[in-house]
């Protein structure tokens, strides 16, 4: 997906295209993990479909839950899911950062090598 360090910078145009895509993918991810959530919460906590996606939302964004499960089955999937929810929420931030992590590092390899940049 990205050049090798020894071929030239990306223009800002393919960096900026990846951006996008990065931020496309994120956001499937979200959908997918929001749409597991809220099935999770459903079935298993017993909750209606809106607090289900509440509960869902609030355990992705790192905020804590909204209704207390009262089954042991709703429990385990809570339990569950908030460890889903924070290795979800570490691979967003490497989907969205990896572009312009990347780009820093492949220019930063360049100016040491004294190569000319191209963007």
């Amino acid at each position: 997906m990205f050049e090798h360090n020894r071929q030239p910078l990306a223009s800002r145009t393919v960096f900026i295209l990846r951006i996008f895509y990065s931020f496309l993918m994120t956001l499937a991810v979200i959908v997918l993990s929001l749409g597991l959530g809220t099935w999770g919460y459903h079935i298993f906590g017993e909750l209606g479909w809106v607090d289900a996606l509440l509960n869902a939302a609030m355990i992705l964004t790192g905020m804590g839950p909204v209704n207390p499960m009262q089954t042991d089955a709703g429990k385990l999937f809570a339990t569950f899911y908030c460890l889903f929810s924070g290795i979800v929420f570490l691979t967003m931030m490497a989907i969205m950062l990896a572009p312009a992590y990347h780009r820093f590092m492949h220019r930063f390899h360049l100016e040491d090598e004294g190569a000319p940049l191209d963007g």
